[in-house]
């Protein structure tokens, strides 16, 4: 895996976090863009510090070198009775992304889920298992919106997420399974599969035809123990510290990076960590989790 080979990019949830909104607030557009070139970034994805008028939003990251690579969507195909609405909104999302020139559109269902499903009260802790007519209505809605994407020459690529009812091992088989491998592909994320209780090789090596995208996140043994032995809910895992960069927690990123150059993988990988930026300060930990990347990646040259 060479430096040219590796598209390493960095999420703006480093500095500003979507969910939790006052970690980060106070950071800027034109801090973030300032920071991303110093670290030789050339790739990030949407954030609501960005400017809303695509236009000027292609001007100003095009000015600095850098691609969009995407943006979540979390949708509620799984309710038929909203489905209408969600597509149409969908739509909108991926004509955006279209005019960024972005490639994927990172999806994920919210129904039942504790992160995003506006039918649930905020207090409420447990994710709300689908039934099968559920489920199956969500597998219906994917494919609807993978149609979508590939008009647009995009594919939709599948965010499993904690919190969510696509969270688990056995769940994300269950995804794959029953859904079209042309409409819907994997966002293989490294940090949720650990979470949630799967090995991140393992899981690349089972589902590695469907890999459509990649975010690096690392896990935090010690806080990642404390949050299921006091069944601490998942955004106040977030701020206390269980998400961090790669090279800074338990996952062993070599035999994925491996894996990764063996099948051939080599458009965009993203950094992330959802921490709390006045604890960990986003600059100094991308800048850390960059050379570990390259020191891993360097090796594997040398091995292979």
């Amino acid at each position: 895996m060479t430096d040219k080979a590796l598209k390493l990019g960095i999420s703006p949830i480093n500095w500003v976090n979507e969910d939790v909104l006052e970690l980060g607030d106070h950071y800027t557009f034109e801090d973030l863009m300032n920071d991303f070139e110093a670290l030789g970034f050339k790739a990030t994805e949407n954030c609501r510090k960005f400017p809303k008028d695509p236009e000027v939003l292609k001007q100003a990251l095009a000015d600095r070198g850098i691609q969009l690579t995407s943006q979540w969507k979390g949708v509620l195909f799984s309710d038929p009775s909203r489905r209408e609405e969600e597509l149409a909104a969908y739509r909108k999302h991926v004509e955006f992304l279209s005019k960024m020139g972005s490639k994927v559109v990172v999806t994920c269902e919210l129904g039942g889920s504790i992160i995003g499903d506006p039918r649930r009260d905020p207090s409420e802790r447990d994710v709300k298992p689908l039934s099968d007519a559920e489920w199956n209505a969500m597998v219906e809605g994917l494919h609807q919106a993978g149609e979508i994407c590939r008009e647009y020459g995009m594919k939709l690529v599948y965010h499993y997420h904690i919190g969510t009812n696509v969270e688990r091992g056995e769940e994300i088989d269950r995804l794959m399974a029953t859904t079209d491998p042309t409409l819907v592909y994997m966002l293989y994320d490294t940090g949720h599969a650990f979470y949630g209780g799967t090995d991140p090789l393992n899981l690349l090596e089972k589902h590695a035809d469907r890999l459509g995208y990649v975010h690096l996140k690392d896990v935090r043994q010690n806080v990642l123990d404390r949050v299921r032995q006091e069944k601490i809910p998942f955004q106040t895992a977030v701020i206390q510290g269980v998400f961090t960069v790669p090279g800074d927690g338990a996952i062993d990123f070599e035999p994925i990076f491996r894996k990764l150059d063996g099948i051939g993988y080599d458009d965009w990988m993203i950094i992330e960590a959802e921490q709390d930026p006045g604890v960990a300060n986003p600059y100094e930990y991308a800048k850390k989790s960059r050379q570990y990347i390259d020191a891993v990646t360097a090796k594997l040259n040398i091995e292979g």
